[in-house]
């Protein structure tokens, strides 16, 4: 059977597994973004899923209090029709639900679709060291990268 593009009612999303490392890595090249470390933080992706095919990803490394956003990517054809809003959605959720206190990001392409997530421009200066250590903060993304932050403690609006 083969999915309609618009047939978002069809998408699941679950946590990845080291099965899907290689279609994730495929996805993540297709959108230009890097894969150094994806195996290592495999256990930190969400996949989504239509009919059986990996259609987007998303991974969160855990660094102590924080976490390091990465790897959001949608199939082209997919693209519009909600399925990163759902990503995105479902990993703040999952960070907020094991009590961290804010999310860092990198990005090159991205920055104006984060705020709408809570996520402000910041210096790298200002990152907590745990998330500067990542292989993403060291070397996967360029110095150029916009760095922005999303703060997750209690109260937040």
């Amino acid at each position: 059977m083969t999915a309609k593009l618009t047939d978002t009612a069809h998408v699941t999303l679950r946590p990845a597994t080291t099965d899907d490392r290689q279609a994730i890595e495929e996805l993540l090249i297709a959108s230009a973004l890097p894969i150094d470390g994806v195996a290592d933080a495999i256990s930190g992706f969400l996949v989504a899923e239509s009919h059986g095919t990996l259609i987007g990803t998303i991974g969160m490394e855990y660094c102590g209090d924080y976490g390091l956003l990465r790897s959001t990517a949608v199939a082209t054809e997919w693209r519009g029709r909600g399925v990163a809003r759902q990503l995105v959605e479902r990993i703040v959720a999952e960070a907020e639900r094991r009590g961290l206190h804010a999310l860092y990001l990198l990005t090159t392409t991205a920055e104006t679709y984060f705020p709408s997530f809570g996520f402000q421009t910041t210096t790298r200066a200002s990152v907590p060291a745990e998330v500067q250590r990542t292989v993403e903060f060291q070397s996967a993304c360029p110095a150029s990268a916009t760095v922005m932050c999303c703060s997750l403690d209690a109260g937040r609006a």
